[in-house]
């Protein structure tokens, strides 16, 4: 079908996958090789059944609705002993064929992990996914505090996470936590040749597929658009978005161009705001079919979004207004049970974002004179060191704490939390 847009279709499946049985199911996109369809796929003409564009999320999400019900009727067994099995097994399709008329367009490959969903495209295996001890939905009220406890431990496990600027300082560190935690991570960054051999080096230690590199702009709007259509195509859906990417120049109001200042905004605010419009877009469409199921935009924000900053308004100022952001688009996104937050770090000195010894902020201050009588870039560590009552800078694993405590909390969006070593607090 020319010109159908499937990464929309198979984040509709994996939001009705998550429906049926509560994980984060990773769906693959194939061309059908005139393969034969297997015996116990979905089969759906979307066209046929009314679905003319895919950009009509609506029809698509009855249509797809309906064939999942048709195809559990069928496949599940009959009478009294279905009534006894309903409560204690669900059964998923592993492949939906998705068809115009006799010709196979398009096939989706569904598993637990994209591994696992890759090895069924090599074999056309499509026997069936079941789950026999289906878990309680996110929240219930019945789950005990060891359920929620054991959640806690493993809150990003087996989750679609994507995080911008990935490949380098905070945003590598996020993205091989992440990994490490178990969750399926895309490393998007500017710089697409570093996110993909950050990926290889993270798939060679977690002897898995743990990463996958993108290339984005986050100023540019088709490119972030192009982005999030990959990772539908790639893996169905998102789980986790973490919009990291952002730069700084130092520059006083009295001297710093318009140019320089611009640059700032458009990756810092506006590239947030793209990010979020089309992270948005895609996490709604998942819970038109999976109404319960919770997601997260994240921002890492900065301190200086909570007060200003000498000689570095431009950043300031864009990390202030990303804190509105985030306050505006939960109230508007709290409507399809996807929360926003911020993580408002403290100061990363190791990060090559201040210590790189050519554009890194120690050196960029130490020239602009932000320091009085600094006189080299340790003045400058040492001066910040000594504003912060931990007497340290930010760490990595300092903002993942913060992350996993926003992920696995289920009852706050709208909120910055500060990790600054007590160095900005909250009012």
């Amino acid at each position: 079908m020319e010109g159908f847009n499937y990464g929309t279709v198979a984040t509709i499946i994996r939001g009705l996958c998550i429906n049926t049985i509560e994980y984060p199911w990773v769906v693959v996109e194939s061309l059908p090789e005139e393969k034969e369809v297997p015996p116990e796929a979905l089969t759906v003409d979307i066209v046929a059944a009314g679905a003319y564009d895919s950009s009509d999320e609506d029809t698509l999400v009855k249509i797809l609705r309906e064939a999942f019900a048709a195809w559990a009727f069928e496949m599940a067994p009959a009478g009294v002993e279905a009534a006894v099995k309903s409560s204690i097994s669900k059964k998923l399709p592993s492949c939906v064929a998705v068809k115009e008329g006799d010709k196979v367009e398009v096939f989706f490959w569904i598993d637990r992990d994209i591994d696992a969903a890759r090895n069924r495209i090599a074999e056309r295996n499509g026997t069936l996914l079941e789950e026999k001890n289906a878990p309680l939905p996110r929240g219930s009220q019945t789950a005990s505090a060891e359920m929620h406890a054991a959640r806690r431990a493993n809150v990003a496990r087996n989750k679609i996470a994507l995080v911008t600027g990935g490949a380098q300082g905070v945003g590598e560190e996020i993205v091989r936590g992440l990994a490490v935690s178990g969750a399926l991570v895309f490393i998007a960054d500017v710089n697409a040749g570093e996110s993909e051999d950050l990926a290889k080096k993270i798939n060679a230690l977690e002897k898995r597929t743990a990463a996958i590199g993108l290339n984005v702009d986050v100023s540019d709007e088709a490119s972030v658009e192009a982005m999030f259509e990959s990772v539908a195509k790639t893996a169905g859906g998102l789980d986790i978005c973490v919009s990291n990417a952002g730069i700084l120049k130092a520059g006083g109001i009295l001297e710093q161009d318009l140019a320089s200042f611009k640059n700032v905004t458009d990756v810092n605010y506006t590239g947030f705001f793209l990010v979020s419009k089309y992270a948005g877009i895609l996490l709604r469409r998942q819970h038109f079919v999976a109404a319960h199921w919770k997601t997260d935009i994240i921002q890492i924000n900065s301190k200086s979004g909570l007060e200003g900053s000498y000689k570095n308004g431009a950043y300031a100022g864009g990390k202030f207004g990303g804190i509105g952001l985030i306050e505006s688009f939960a109230l508007e996104l709290v409507n399809y049970n996807i929360k926003v937050n911020a993580i408002c770090p403290g100061n990363f000195f190791d990060a090559p974002l201040w210590s790189d010894p050519e554009k890194g902020l120690f050196i960029q201050y130490l020239r602009a004179g932000k320091v009085p009588g600094a006189k080299t870039t340790a003045d400058i560590r040492a001066h910040y060191e000594a504003k912060v009552p931990m007497k340290r800078g930010c760490t990595g694993a300092d903002v993942l704490r913060a992350l996993y405590y926003i992920i696995e909390q289920e009852y706050e969006t709208g909120q910055a939390v500060p990790v600054t070593g007590g160095q900005v607090m909250l009012h």
